[in-house]
């Protein structure tokens, strides 16, 4: 991807936002494209993963994967592509999530805080979502909603591979959403789908797709998902609205749209808020006033809306090493008021509860038993059955109404006499949390964790006690481990590992 494969009217348009800055915008194209990841706050470990990242390889104790900081995003990176982090087990053990630099500004920004409610309306695939239940910490409730059922799956499989235990994933429409939950979030986050030029050099395939046409038709759905929005934000909520577009009609003009038909919302002054040191250090930008266009109104002080536009923040590739992106923070005026979450119930079924428990006496700690629910205070309390399947909700979780994909952490199944635990599980769970771990990380320092050991168990490949640099336990479910980081079950007896690592997710190399 060039400049010169750029549409015209794109080119164009593009001279006249920003004059003589085009010709560095337009250079920007010819230059590599950064490559990101993040770490997952979430992982357990014998250490923490970012320590793992950035503690030194080699005899020159470089980081893994030549990992050099992002300044907008914390537990943000980039990466030398050469390093292929995608194919290392790290990334299958959801150790880090790999995305674009500049999408990560997004939750960093939003101010997300544990024991929050929050929604990620347009989450696919899942990028915001795992980084917003990192900000969570495990505290309070994310619903990642995504109305493509295709996208929908793969969010919900991101979900499990990151190991978050209070996120629900659902396939409704923004009105649905909305008719279901009034005023009920503290955060919404709208990263909406748009005409996608400030990804052409990642999504090539979207150059020829774009018009002028569709930038308006982009435009005129963003502001229905915004007033969808706007519905689901509590008072004394936040909504934050972005895209990876750089056109004004779906950015500062949509803003300015959304001010005028919801006056109980305010424009939060990102860049004041950072501060000038911060923008300028990071290479962030405020919005463009003259980028307000018609969108302000016939009669309305021009001057007072240029002011607001600058309260917006855009990532431009020719300021920063990242994509296009573009971001604005509305705060609902009113105060936040308590709200008594819906009292969570025993699972009714004790023979399934029965069998939980035997799995956890035999395999699991008493942390690791806090995990699944099964406290002795409140033995099976937010537990539910689907068919046979077992999970546990996340606290205040209201799932009446929804297609849900993912009603929060997927324990195991129950099956007759006994219970299985999942995939899900296996990669929430850390190493305190069970009695039996095999732990196959590689003893060479070049590169910590992609050990044969670990090849042969992402194929699926049975494992002998004596290939393994430690043993907890000589049988029964056994958490497999890499430098630490949970990879999922294997079932040891008579010094051999019988893999059941997911057969859809086993690697063929």
């Amino acid at each position: 991807m060039t400049a010169r494969d750029l549409p015209e009217a794109f080119v164009s348009r593009m001279k006249t936002m920003l004059g003589d800055e085009y010709p560095a915008f337009e250079e920007s194209y010819d230059r590599p494209r950064r490559g990101g990841l993040r770490i997952n706050a979430l992982k357990k470990g014998l250490q923490e993963p970012e320590k793992v990242l950035l503690s030194g390889t080699g005899a020159e104790q470089a980081p893994m994967f030549g990992a050099e900081q992002i300044p907008w995003a914390p537990g943000g990176f980039y990466y030398d592509p050469q390093t292929r982090p995608g194919k290392h087990p790290f990334h299958e053990a959801g150790v880090y999530y790999m995305q674009e630099p500049s999408a990560m500004a997004v939750a960093a920004l939003s101010g997300v805080k544990p024991g929050m409610r929050v929604l990620d309306l347009c989450a696919a695939p899942g990028g915001k979502s795992t980084q917003l239940a990192s900000m969570l910490g495990g505290k309070g409730v994310l619903y990642a909603n995504e109305i493509h059922p295709a996208r929908a799956r793969i969010l919900s499989q991101n979900i499990e591979r990151m190991g978050i235990a209070n996120a629900i994933v659902t396939n409704e429409t923004p009105q649905k959403m909305a008719a279901r939950f009034p005023m009920y979030f503290d955060t919404v986050v709208v990263d909406a789908p748009c005409s996608g030029e400030g990804m052409f050099v990642k999504e090539t395939e979207a150059v020829p797709n774009w018009s002028e046409e569709n930038v308006e038709l982009c435009a005129r759905r963003q502001r229905e998902i915004l007033d969808c929005a706007a519905q689901m934000t509590a008072s004394g909520g936040t909504l934050l609205y972005s895209t990876c577009t750089f056109a004004p009609q779906e950015d500062e003009q949509n803003v300015l749209h959304f001010l005028r038909t919801h006056p109980d919302f305010a424009l939060t002054d990102l860049p004041a808020l950072l501060g000038r040191e911060y923008m300028d250090r990071t290479g962030l930008a405020s919005g463009e006033p003259s980028f307000g266009g018609s969108a302000m109104g016939a009669g309305e002080d021009e001057e007072a809306g240029a002011e607001m536009l600058g309260r917006c923040i855009r990532l431009w590739p020719h300021r920063l090493e990242g994509e296009g992106h573009f971001m604005a923070v509305f705060h609902k005026e009113g105060t936040p008021f308590e709200r008594r979450s819906p009292a969570a119930l025993p699972l009714k079924d004790r023979e399934a509860l029965k069998l939980l428990r035997q799995f956890a006496d035999q395999s699991l700690t008493k942390e690791g038993a806090a995990e699944l629910g099964l406290s002795l205070r409140d033995p099976g309390m937010g537990l539910i059955l689907f068919g046979n399947e077992l999970y546990r909700l996340p606290e205040g979780a209201d799932l009446s109404g929804l297609k849900v994909l993912r009603p929060g952490l997927h324990l195991g199944t129950v099956k007759k006499n006994r219970f299985e635990p999942s995939h899900a599980l296996a990669l929430h769970l850390g190493p305190g949390d069970v009695k039996c771990r095999a732990e196959i990380c590689a003893e060479r320092k070049e590169d910590p964790g992609n050990s044969d050991a670990a090849s042969a168990f992402l194929r699926g490949e049975s494992l002998l006690a004596q290939d393994c640099r430690e043993i907890r336990s000589d049988q029964g479910w056994c958490l497999v481990t890499d430098c630490g980081f949970s990879m999922g079950w294997g079932k040891l007896s008579g010094g051999r590992i019988r893999n059941h690592y997911p057969k859809g997710l086993r690697r063929p190399y």
